[in-house]
């Protein structure tokens, strides 16, 4: 790292130790399960795959969030506790190489989310000033707790705003999600098997049933979609068939969507939202209103940061706060972050452990170092 990025290094482990930053090494090797069962399918669609000799599914590392926090478990470390990481990830990519720089800091077990969600953006912030200190910067919020309390608040079907919280943060998807249901759907007709074990909603034997043809055929089950995910979206898909979106829940869907405001506006723009659409997302607004709080009084202006309601990032474990810091400079973000409270507990953790997190794309950094 210190031959390619001389000044990348210091000046990023320089920003950890003022910020009581505890360095961390994780191999470059992880198991690809947790990748494949919570990271979603973009990044799934561009990990490299390989087995070990037992045959077990194992990746290159396409990011460093999941195994700080197996590595965090593992070690049993006490709470709360700030990561930080500076190494190589390795994904596929419509752009740049496959294999490049990160860095980062995720934020574990402090209780006060509020208060660790504006240290995470002005953290994220501090450390893109640092490398480029004459850059303009543009910093996008979205909150996939505020869409999740608005989904709840229209009374739609747990698997229906499952399918739309997957769907989050990719635009196009959400858009299709929501248009697909506006009327009953009727879904192609599934082998007796499968359909048989569909109707039962027993997901693990239907992805045991998978995995075993996936095998008689040749495949590998972790070679794409797990099987457990396989099974587990026949199942919702057939609970949905059914499901429709009502015209008031489509207006309202399409109403919270298109909000776009400075942050310093957002929780009044979001009132007067929920009481046009008739919805009570009350607690969420607090939560809401104690995170902006939080931003102004660690020295970010609220009023310059860019409030998006439907904006999120392509990863399932995000649960709350999302963001991403930009430059008109550059077409492609140079970083993003968010909050990931239940990604522990799914990865094995024995107690809730909350996360808030963020990466810097370093190639984008040298682009525009090198450009200046």
């Amino acid at each position: 790292m210190t031959s390619r990025y001389p000044s990348f290094a210091a000046d990023i482990l320089a920003l950890f130790a003022e910020r009581d930053v505890v360095l961390t090494h994780v191999d470059i090797l992880q198991p690809a399960d947790p990748f494949l069962d919570m990271a979603g399918e973009d990044l799934r669609r561009r990990i490299y795959m390989t087995e070990s000799e037992t045959g077990e599914s194992l990746c290159l590392r396409p990011d460093f969030t999941i195994p700080v926090c197996l590595d965090h478990i593992a070690s049993r470390a006490s709470t709360p506790r700030r990561y930080g990481y500076l190494g190589e990830v390795f994904r596929q990519r419509r752009e740049g190489r496959a294999e490049f720089f990160q860095a980062g800091i995720e934020d574990l077990g402090s209780p006060d989310r509020a208060e660790a969600d504006a240290r995470s953006l002005c953290d994220a912030t501090a450390l893109i000033a640092r490398l480029l200190p004459s850059v303009p910067l543009t910093i996008t919020v979205g909150d996939k707790a505020m869409f999740e309390a608005v989904l709840s608040a229209l009374g739609l079907p747990g698997g229906l705003q499952k399918r739309l919280l997957r769907a989050f943060g990719t635009p196009d998807r959400l858009s299709a999600a929501i248009e697909e249901f506006r009327t009953a759907r009727v879904s192609q007709p599934l082998p007796a098997e499968i359909a048989g074990l569909v109707l039962t909603g027993d997901e693990r034997a239907l992805a045991a049933y998978i995995e075993t043809a996936m095998v008689d055929m040749g495949f590998s089950p972790g070679a794409g979609r797990h099987p457990r995910e396989i099974a587990r979206r026949l199942i919702e898909k057939r609970h949905l068939d059914s499901v429709t979106l009502s015209e008031q829940a489509l207006q309202a869907l399409r109403d919270f969507l298109a909000i776009r405001v400075p942050l310093s506006d957002a929780v009044a723009t979001l009132a007067d939202f929920a009481g046009r659409a008739g919805i009570a997302i009350d607690e969420a607004l607090a939560n809401f209103e104690k995170r902006n709080a939080a931003i102004a009084a660690a020295g970010v202006s609220v009023a310059d940061v860019r409030y998006n309601s439907g904006f999120g990032r392509p990863l399932d474990y995000y649960t709350g706060l999302v963001f991403e810091i930009t430059t008109d400079r550059l077409a492609l973000p140079l970083a993003g972050g968010g909050r990931y409270d239940r990604l522990l507990t799914l990865l094995g953790a024995q107690e809730p452990i909350p996360g808030v997190g963020f990466s810097v794309w370093l190639d984008r950094v040298d682009t525009l170092r090198e450009a200046r």
